[in-house]
């Protein structure tokens, strides 16, 4: 990797980070948050999409570009599915529980709320909302966050609905399911304080442990995602979205910075040479007898071969400007947008079946001389034309700079072209949900988990490894709830993060245990109803079958505590199995007959009982 002196180059970064919340209902009806999987659909049904003039009859750019790519977008209903969800029923009002976590997380950053909170439409023509829109409310403003390298600002904290879930492309379009539609989601928007990938990191690391203290946050893949937005000096803002994996962002940012100082010593370059792009034109004669497998298939369907020569772009449109991405990758992500599998371009030709005869009479064909570089695109004749026209576009925008864009990150820590950055266009007032005044007064500030560590090891006497993994785990919620409840700490916190992981890793679905399960066998052991050695057993008989209750599952194993006549018969039996060898060896037999005494028993008693039965049992022997 690169070292770059980010300071030199002027590197300005900042965070969206955006949050689902753990509520009963979703953000504007009273339908469960609860995710399902695509085959649980009962029905779907289909919508096309167009972008809408804001109050002042302006067109968002991005929503526009968006709208150029016709497509049907298809969505998956289930039994839970309501009519607001399907754009059938106006909004209902805002959620209280929603609502109130967001103001917990204001008092985190040291925020202030609105006086007022009002619900406004984002434009979004993706289809990932069935309305077309997204809706918004600005919460809270003016927060701060602190890390090694300096303080960063929070302007907004936004509650907003989560998009529908993309589930799969179509012939016609894109499948969307409904089930993620409406969950509330906050969105955290820093100021551009971040000056290294090290500090976006750490940034992004500190605000989500900020929101996890809330307790009230979804867990899991897809339910945090960090947007990222990224510029240096002489490059341009470029906003990074769907940062999945929060150890990617630092990747992200390097990566991001290196194709931007690439951009600019190619604008540099081409300036020097003079560069420019001309026009898009069709050229299917000069590959009509092509043995070109992609090349044929186009023409093979009634297609047409469109190209753009670049003038002065010779030896540049292959350069590498990120990990394995080129300038003609970008030209390629433009021309992907209408429909094309991607371009062909003379740095990487002849190949792909393209002979050497092909690319001198594609030159002559356009004009273009051995400084320069030609793109093409072979597809349906429309999306040939538009594919085309698309790449030109970008090959202009590569003269210039850097163009401020939105782009999608990829898993390698790359990133891909999106759309152009939305503007204000995009927004304007939902009429259908009054105005809400939010207030703080009521709403309790919650406990860092850094000081849920250190509280766990003083009340609990929890070991610090131990109490970590509770606080940052998963089920501190949880944890919490069944401790204050009665039931012993070390036992909560040894089942839902020791147990619970080593079940795990012997391939046990521990994903379908629900909270009542977990805390129906910590209450069975809790009340000497289950001993210790039977809670993984449950746990796999639970999660083998869900339906049902801690109780009913343990009774239907054999997994109640035996009384201690039970008990001592089993012991009893393995001693005298083993008589030889308790004789022979006396006590040193007793580690190998503990576990044939337990594996007797299959989790029905207690370990210290069991071992002060069979140390009983072999000194009456010996």
């Amino acid at each position: 990797m690169t070292d770059y002196d980010y300071e030199a180059l002027g590197l300005v970064a900042g965070l969206e980070i955006h949050q689902q919340l753990d509520t009963a209902t979703k953000l504007f009806c009273q339908c469960p948050t609860d995710r399902r999987e695509p085959e649980e659909s009962t029905r779907s049904f289909t919508r096309y999409l167009h972008p809408t003039r804001s109050e002042l009859g302006e067109l968002d750019d991005a929503a526009v570009e968006e709208s150029k790519v016709d497509r049907e977008f298809e969505y998956l209903a289930y039994d839970t599915t309501c009519l607001v969800e399907e754009d059938d029923e106006p909004p209902h009002e805002l959620d209280a529980e929603a609502l109130e976590t967001t103001l917990e997380v204001a008092q985190l950053m040291d925020m202030t709320p609105v006086d007022q909170a009002h619900v406004m439409r984002k434009i979004v023509v993706d289809g990932s909302n069935t309305t077309g829109f997204q809706r918004s409310s600005l919460i809270a403003t003016g927060g701060a966050i602190e890390t090694n390298e300096g303080t960063v600002g929070i302007e907004d904290l936004m509650l907003e609905e989560e998009s529908a879930q993309r589930v799969a492309e179509t012939d016609d379009g894109v499948r969307y399911s409904l089930d993620r539609l409406g969950i509330p989601l906050v969105e955290i928007g820093t100021q551009p304080d971040i000056s290294s990938p090290e500090q976006a990191l750490e940034a992004a690391e500190r605000i989500g442990m900020l929101l996890r203290s809330t307790g009230k946050v979804k867990r899991g893949l897809g339910t945090i995602r960090q947007d990222v937005n990224v510029s240096i000096e002489e490059g341009a803002r470029v906003e990074i979205k769907g940062v999945q994996s929060l150890d990617d962002i630092d990747d992200i940012v390097h990566n991001e910075v290196a194709r931007q100082a690439e951009l600019v010593e190619i604008r540099d370059e081409l300036a020097d040479r003079d560069a420019s792009v001309g026009d898009g034109q069709d050229v299917t004669e000069v590959f009509e007898d092509t043995d070109s497998g992609v090349i044929a298939g186009a023409l093979n369907s009634d297609g047409a071969v469109t190209a753009v020569p670049l003038y002065g772009f010779d030896g540049i449109v292959g350069r590498e400007i990120a990990p394995d991405r080129r300038l003609g990758t970008e030209l390629s992500d433009h021309a992907k947008r209408h429909g094309a599998g991607g371009i062909f371009h003379t740095d990487e030709l002849p190949a792909y079946g393209v002979t050497e005869d092909e690319m001198t009479a594609l030159r002559e064909a356009v004009g273009a001389g051995p400084e320069d570089a030609v793109a093409i695109v072979a597809a349906e004749t429309g999306v040939a034309e538009a594919a085309i026209e698309a790449a030109a576009e970008r090959a202009e925008t590569a003269l210039e700079g850097v163009p401020e864009e939105t782009r999608g990150a990829n898993d390698d820590g790359t990133t891909r072209y999106l759309r152009p950055l939305p503007g204000a266009a995009r927004m304007y007032p939902e009429t259908d949900v009054p105005p809400v005044e939010p207030d703080p007064s009521d709403v309790p500030e919650p406990e860092l988990l850094t000081e849920k560590v250190d509280r766990y090891q003083e009340e609990y006497d929890l070991s610090e490894g131990l109490a970590e993994q509770v606080a940052f785990g998963e089920y501190m919620p949880l944890f919490e709830d069944v401790v204050a409840d009665g039931i012993d700490p070390t036992l909560a916190a040894t089942t839902l993060e020791s147990t619970l992981t080593e079940v795990r890793r012997d391939d046990v679905p521990v994903e379908n245990l629900t909270h009542d399960h977990l805390e129906g066998v910590l209450r069975l052991v809790e009340d000497g109803e289950l001993p210790n050695e039977g809670v993984p057993d449950l746990l796999a008989a639970l999660a083998e079958d869900p339906d049902r209750t801690a109780e009913k599952a343990a009774e239907e194993a054999g997994l109640g505590g035996a009384e201690e006549d039970e008990v001592r018969e089993a012991v009893v039996e393995v001693v005298e199995r083993n008589a030889g060898q308790i004789e022979e060896e006396g006590m040193q037999a007793f580690s190998g007959l503990m576990g044939e005494c337990m594996g007797a028993l299959r989790g029905k008693a207690d370990g210290d009982l069991v071992s002060e039965l069979l140390r009983e049992e072999i000194q009456k022997r010996t």
